[in-house]
């Protein structure tokens, strides 16, 4: 391998979990190895353009080997940055590997690697983590911070059903986002540092109503961002950009609502996919981008429960690859179900990604965010459809 290392650090200080988040804001591409006193060789996760795409850890490869080192408590990494050539075997989105990761951790079903006992090597506990993932962001560009807030533990950040249009930046802290429901409320999201608060879309129409409440989880030090100065950046970008920027924020809204719906036992999430047949089939490769001109479809997960809705599409909104965020979507997480009237017209992914490739730092990471949290709340609203047919079928 002829690249150098960039990155190093212990497990004990930063996680798989983590370490895969950080990687993925910096879009990298390289080997992480991961060793450990308690295993016999060291662990291999090949990452191309912040995506895990093959794994290796003793007899293990593919998305099994990830999943098992996952229960590296104990141990070294070190990021080595280079091509990866490497067949890509492993097609979950970066957050849904984090997700089940951790679920399988916290099941029993991931060995955790301890200190020997009685001279043998055993696996330790594992220990049980929040039920929402942490989201974190990458380092914070201060040069666009303009204001910093302090907030207590428990304070409410935001108010859903409120007007606002700044946008913050967590500095040091973690903030929780909940939804209210007919059954109460729903957690969502927990963000920490270097995440973001607040809408994009509001840089583009000017008034924006929040549609969920923040909370702070222990104390939590925001920073405002410059709005005006992010607003003048995304004027400058090409009306099919900005059009795709406002779809984005509104398809994470309509995830959120549907993961209500589901959360909420509504009776019609069958009605979304009526009548509507399979444009984009779940798994398969698809290198177009679509936007919708007339008619509606519906993002559809396939579980082994059956099919999930995820999120309702109408004119305006777009669909398929997108080369430069992972949505953990369409295509190889989700199916793109379509009405008969529907109507498209193509979009140039490439241009839109040399477009996103030249904004700032701080908006390619607050779009890239907004990619992350539409990934997770899928996985959130899927995993509740699975408890309550799991729930009905007894």
């Amino acid at each position: 391998m002829s690249g150098s290392v960039v990155f190093a650090g212990k497990l004990s200080f930063l996680n798989l979990g983590e370490l895969l988040q950080l990687l993925g804001t910096t879009s990298g591409s390289g080997v992480v190895q991961i060793s450990s006193e308690f295993a016999p060789q060291p662990g291999v996760i090949y990452i191309d353009k912040g995506n895990p795409i093959n794994a290796a850890s003793g007899s293990k490869s593919g998305l099994d080997a990830l999943f098992s080192l996952f229960g590296w408590k104990d141990g070294q990494f070190e990021f080595i940055q280079d091509t990866v050539t490497c067949e890509k075997v492993i097609t979950k989105s970066r957050m849904e590997i984090i997700l089940d990761g951790l679920r399988l951790l916290d099941e029993g079903k991931v060995e955790v690697l301890g200190p020997p006992q009685g001279g043998a090597q055993a696996a330790a506990p594992a220990e049980k983590s929040d039920s929402l993932p942490l989201i974190k962001g990458p380092l914070v560009d201060y040069s666009y911070v303009v204001d910093e807030e302090g907030f207590y533990d428990g304070d409410e950040i935001v108010h859903e059903g409120n007007h606002g249009n700044w946008i913050w930046v967590i500095l040091e802290g973690v903030a929780e986002i909940v939804k209210e429901t007919p059954n109460g409320k729903l957690k969502l999201l927990r963000i920490g540092d270097g995440a973001f608060l607040g809408s994009v879309a509001s840089l583009l129409k000017g008034d924006n109503v929040r549609s969920a409440t923040v909370h702070a989880k222990g104390n939590v030090q925001l920073g405002m961002l410059d709005a005006q100065l992010m607003t003048s950046e995304l004027a400058n970008c090409s009306a099919e950009y900005r059009e795709f920027v406002r779809a984005l924020d509104e398809r994470l809204k309509r995830v959120t609502g549907m993961a209500v719906e589901i959360y909420s036992d509504s009776k019609n999430l069958a009605g979304h996919m009526q009548g509507k047949k399979t444009l984009i089939k779940q798994g398969r490769d698809e290198n177009r981008l679509f936007q919708i001109r007339s008619g509606e479809a519906c993002v559809a997960r396939e579980t082994e429960m059956g099919m999930v809705p995820i999120s309702r599409l109408e004119a305006g909104d777009f669909f398929g690859h997108v080369p430069f965020l992972d949505l953990g979507q369409e295509p190889y997480s989700a199916s793109v179900l379509a009405s008969k009237d529907l109507k498209l017209s193509a979009l140039d992914p490439n241009a839109l990604k040399g477009e996103h490739e030249n904004l700032s730092s701080t908006l390619q990471n607050i779009i890239a965010h907004l990619a992350t949290c539409i990934s997770v709340t899928t996985l959130i609203a899927t995993d509740y459809y699975k408890k309550a047919s799991s729930k009905a079928s007894k």
